[in-house]
């Protein structure tokens, strides 16, 4: 009975492994606007962008800034295109795991964890993962929820979704991390990439190549 069901389990995973693609796909199209939209930002405040990662009273402090948020620019842009048409897709993924790791560390990290503060989650029971801020972010968002129902036109100013205050953490970079180190083990993805065509038109000329 045992064998059976085993038997039946490596034929339904056989049968998945023909749309494995869907799954680098969705990555592919999840990160690539968030990626792009990043480097436009950048690039279309390049002189602030710059001063960012120059400035150690306020910014980063990284030497050589210019080159820096030029590279940052170059590999959100660039790197996010070709993530999109899933052309170069493990070799793109090296900047971008870089870019992804030195936002984690020179600016979310302090942050602890969430990006959106919130002190009911379940992290916040004395985690090293939250921070003061989180703590006292559900009062300071009462205060402010009293003072625009009493002051301003609360509903028209919650219409478009509720009150929040951001913490600015690791959590959507460090998604982004996992999410592009994936990318980086399983390629563009079976049938849906242009690393995968690319790949079955040179197939036969690696095959001649290794004959000889």
């Amino acid at each position: 009975m045992l064998k059976r069901l085993y038997s039946y389990y490596q034929r339904t995973v056989s049968r998945l492994a023909q749309v494995s693609g869907l799954a680098p796909l969705l990555l592919r199209l999840i990160l690539a606007p968030v990626l792009i939209q990043a480097g436009w930002n950048k690039f279309s405040h390049f002189d602030n962008t710059v001063a960012w990662f120059g400035n150690s009273d306020w910014g980063l402090g990284l030497p050589l800034p210019a080159l820096l948020a030029g590279l940052a620019i170059a590999a959100e842009l660039i790197g996010g295109a070709l993530l999109l048409m899933g052309l170069l897709t493990r070799l793109v993924a090296i900047p971008l795991l870089i870019t992804m790791l030195i936002a984690i560390f020179a600016v979310h990290l302090p942050y602890g964890w969430p990006a959106i503060a919130d002190s009911s989650s379940w992290l916040a029971d004395g985690t090293i993962l939250l921070n003061e801020r989180v703590m006292d972010s559900s009062e300071k968002i009462e205060a402010a929820r009293s003072l625009l129902q009493q002051h301003g036109n609360y509903d028209w100013l919650t219409s478009s979704g509720k009150l929040v205050i951001l913490n600015n953490g690791i959590e959507f970079a460090a998604m982004y991390l996992a999410m592009l180190l994936s990318l980086l083990f399983s390629g563009g993805g079976r049938y849906v990439s242009v690393d995968y065509w690319l790949h079955r038109y040179c197939q036969p000329l690696y095959s001649g190549v290794a004959r000889h």
